[in-house]
């Protein structure tokens, strides 16, 4: 009877919409993480190694990995890895994801953010952002959707590309001609399985 009444409180949760303080929200801890971020970036007396930790630990929160590493292998693979598997594989992917967002920002120079309106689409909320440099507009697309533990991010699109459809596509060349120990062993070499380059499409 118990699991019965959460499924129904579940279902009733899912089905509030999204209401305009929601995306004021989204907007408000979208920006302070960022603009927390970008402080970091500024501190040039800041250790690198201790800089990243302070990094993760600011965006962590904003981003559902388990959820992401569902995703990234999709209805075709995810269900056909046992418990052990997909514990290992979200662990390498949450890894993989981090380091290729540090990767990033280690380019980093002088840019500003600026921040859209975010939109609601259906009960999911898309937030757009621009990244400004003298010669460049990166256009950056957080979607976010709201488990029990409150707003977080299962996507994000560089310049209109899905980092989640990048891997899973990039995943799915690994697993069709191999095995889930071949991806795992690509997920644990440096270097592979990269965020997508602005202009660029999934391979």
């Amino acid at each position: 009877m118990r699991t019965l009444i959460l499924f129904f409180l579940v279902l009733c949760l899912h089905a509030i919409p999204v209401a305009a303080d929601d995306l004021s929200e989204v907007r408000e801890l979208l920006q302070s993480r960022i603009d927390a971020v970008v402080v970091l970036l500024q501190d040039k007396q800041l250790d690198k190694s201790a800089r990243n930790t302070r990094i993760l630990e600011l965006v962590a929160p904003l981003f559902d990995y388990q959820t992401m590493a569902k995703l990234s292998l999709g209805k075709k693979y995810w269900p056909t890895l046992n418990a052990s598997e997909q514990s290992e594989f979200s662990r390498l992917f949450t890894q993989r994801l981090q380091e290729s967002y540090l990767e990033k920002l280690d380019i980093y120079t002088d840019e500003k953010v600026l921040y859209g309106e975010p939109v609601a689409t259906g009960k999911q909320v898309q937030a757009p952002t621009t990244l400004v440099s003298k010669d460049s507009r990166i256009e950056v697309l957080y979607k976010f959707y709201r488990p029990a533990e409150g707003w977080q991010i299962y996507d994000v699109e560089v310049g209109g590309v899905s980092v989640i459809q990048t891997y899973r596509s990039q995943f799915d060349g690994v697993l069709s001609a191999g095995s889930v120990d071949d991806l795992f062993e690509k997920l644990q070499a440096s270097g592979s399985f990269k965020i997508p380059e602005p202009g660029t499409a999934p391979n």
